[in-house]
């Protein structure tokens, strides 16, 4: 299902041009218009996901299988020496088009691309608390 006012909808579906490095029936691969490196890409699927959290499993797999193969042909044909994937989710993780896509960022030695965040610590304290809630013991299946 496609949202009718989606940027992501249309580029993922050829409504708008896109310079597209992958495309098959569920997703598009483009590259992003403001990169944060050289051949920064999008992985967008067709249908429209709001999130991570909308997205069913078929969709999740395909996904992360497709952000391998592309980030493995990245690496070869563009000489990066790593990638990062990037994923928001919500405003305050800074998702600014509530359209699900993935960042496949190249990356190069010595590139000053900033994906980083200044590290805490975790207390004794701090640790039990959030092991105590966050402890899922199996259940996800």
């Amino acid at each position: 299902m496609k949202e009718n006012s989606c940027i992501f909808c249309k580029l993922a579906n050829g409504e708008i041009p896109s310079a597209t490095i992958y495309e098959d029936e569920d997703f598009r691969c483009f590259l992003d218009l403001n990169p944060a490196s050289r051949g920064h890409a999008l992985l967008v699927p067709k249908e429209h996901f709001a999130n991570l959290f909308e997205m069913d499993r078929e969709h999740l797999e395909r996904a992360m299988v497709l952000a391998q193969r592309i980030g493995a042909h990245m690496k070869e044909k563009l000489g990066c020496d790593g990638l990062n994937l990037v994923q928001n989710n919500g405003e305050a993780a800074g998702q600014t088009v509530f359209h699900f896509h993935l960042h496949l960022i190249p990356r190069y030695q010595g590139d000053g691309v900033g994906v980083s965040w200044k590290p805490g610590s975790l207390t004794d304290e701090a640790k039990e608390e959030l092991t105590a809630l966050l402890s899922l013991g199996g259940t996800l299946e």
